[in-house]
């Protein structure tokens, strides 16, 4: 037995099935994957595109922040289809990286900061200090983007 509808971001199937042996229910969402993209590390190692991977570092900076789980869905579907667009089959870690932050920009200042730290490795606090100082300029003291 199957219900299919779209999801709530339209860029997914999500359908419930039962499973015919232990009764079972469960959701599973379809995707259509434009092109298998494969991503170029820094150290020019290649690796296939991971949207769980991109999903659990997105989470991981939100985590104890005020954003929902259909947010971080729809800001890793956002990525997703810009580096489909690109038409491109490898991109560089540093275009993710670089979309990630753009996203998380719009979402969670916090959220942001701690993706940067991670991201553009930083090793002590004068480096967060520098970050944030350079970043501030574009936010209001409640960290709302001006």
């Amino acid at each position: 037995m199957k219900d299919s509808r779209s999801a709530e971001d339209n860029t997914a199937v999500r359908r419930r099935r039962v499973c015919e042996a232990c009764g079972a229910r469960f959701t599973t969402f379809e995707r259509v994957q434009l092109r298998e993209i494969t991503v170029v590390k820094r150290d020019g190692k290649r690796v296939p595109f991971d949207r769980e991977r991109l999903a659990k570092s997105i989470t991981i900076a939100l985590r104890k922040r005020p954003v929902d789980r259909e947010q971080i869905d729809q800001m890793v579907s956002g990525i997703v289809r810009k580096l489909e667009s690109a038409g491109e089959t490898e991109v560089s870690s540093n275009d993710v990286g670089e979309f990630a932050m753009e996203a998380l920009r719009m979402v969670d200042p916090v959220g942001y900061v701690r993706f940067a730290s991670v991201y553009k490795d930083f090793r002590d606090p004068n480096d967060f200090a520098h970050f944030i100082e350079k970043t501030s300029l574009d936010f209001d003291e409640e960290g709302n983007e001006e």
